[in-house]
C-alpha cells in the first residue's frame, strides 16, 4: 500500500480527505454503532463537484498506469498507494508529497526512485482492486494512504478495516515491512463512528506488528498557508512538502544507501 523487503505505510485521512465531494452538512450525524456508521452521512467529497473530482481521478490513473509501464530507471521502487492526498488533488505537476519525498530522499543521497499510485477519489474497496498493480512494481518501500474516502462516505467501519487489512496482508506476505497512519474524521460524525474510525488503524498496527504514523497531515490541516483556499482538506504545494517530511520521518530508519 515484495519479496524485496517493502515499507507499506497505511494512512488515512482526518477529516475530510482524498477526493471526497461534499461539504459538512449543517447538522451532527447520529451515529448508528450498530452498523457503524453515521445514521447521517454526506456524499464523498472534498469540496469539489463531481465532475471536476472524475477529471482528476482520470488523470491520476492515467499516471499511474503510465508509471507501471516505465522500466528505465532502475532504482529500487518506493510507491505511494493512496488516494487524491496521495496524488496531489489540487495542486500543479510535480507538486504532490511523493514529488518531495523524490527530492528529499535526493538531498540525502537516498538511491530510490518514487511513484505516485494516488488515485483522486480512491477508498479502501479501489486500493485492494489496485494491489496487483502496486504489486507489479516490486517496491521496496511502499506509503500507503486510505480510509479517508470511506471514513467521509460514512461506510462502515468493519468494511474499511476488513480492506484495510487485506491491503496489509498482501504486502505483509510478499515480504512487505509496514508503516501505518491513521487520522481521524470530524465531529459530526458521531463519537461512537469516530471511535471505530480512530481505533481500526491501531487495530490493524498491533495485529501485524507495524508502526504507526499518528497523523499524516501533523503540521500542516488548518495552519495558515498550508491547506488549499478553495479545497481546505486537501494541501497546497507547501503543505505537501511538509506531508513528506512526515512520511520521511517514518520511512527514514527503513531506508538504506546503495
Amino acid at each position: 500500500m515484495r519479496i524485496v523487503p517493502t515499507l507499506v505505510i497505511v494512512s488515512a485521512l482526518l477529516g475530510g480527505v482524498a477526493g471526497c465531494r461534499s461539504k459538512t452538512p449543517s447538522a451532527p450525524a447520529q451515529t448508528d454503532a450498530s452498523a457503524g456508521r453515521p445514521a447521517s452521512t454526506r456524499a464523498s467529497g472534498a469540496g469539489n463537484d463531481d465532475a471536476s473530482v472524475e477529471d482528476a481521478a482520470t488523470s491520476d490513473e492515467r499516471r499511474a498506469q503510465a508509471a507501471l509501464k516505465d522500466t528505465s530507471d532502475k532504482r529500487p521502487v518506493l510507491v505511494c498507494f493512496g488516494d487524491s492526498l496521495t496524488a496531489g488533488q489540487g495542486t500543479n505537476a510535480g507538486q504532490s508529497y511523493p514529488d518531495f519525498l523524490q527530492k528529499d530522499l535526493d538531498a540525502l543521497g537516498y538511491k530510490y526512485r518514487v511513484v505516485n499510485q494516488g488515485v483522486s477519489g480512491n477508498t479502501t474497496k479501489d486500493g485492494v482492486a489496485r494491489l496487483s498493480d502496486v504489486l507489479a512494481l516490486k517496491p521496496e518501500i511502499a506509503v500507503i494512504e486510505f480510509g479517508g474516502n470511506d471514513g467521509l462516505r460514512g461506510l462502515p467501519v468493519s468494511e474499511t478495516e476488513a480492506n484495510l487489512d487485506q491491503i496489509v496482508r498482501a504486502l505483509h506476505g510478499a515480504g512487505v515491512k509496514i508503516g501505518l497512519a491513521g487520522i481521524t474524521l470530524p465531529p459530526d460524525y458521531g463519537e461512537d463512528y469516530i471511535r471505530h474510525f480512530d481505533a481500526m488503524y491501531s487495530q490493524i498496527a498491533k495485529k501485524y506488528n507495524v508502526p504507526m504514523l499518528p497523523f499524516l497531515l501533523k503540521d500542516v490541516y488548518g495552519l495558515p498557508g498550508m491547506m488549499q483556499q478553495l479545497d481546505p482538506i486537501h494541501p497546497t504545494a507547501k503543505g505537501n512538502e511538509q506531508v513528506a517530511r512526515n512520511v520521511l520521518s517514518l520511512v527514514r530508519p527503513l531506508l538504506k544507501k546503495k
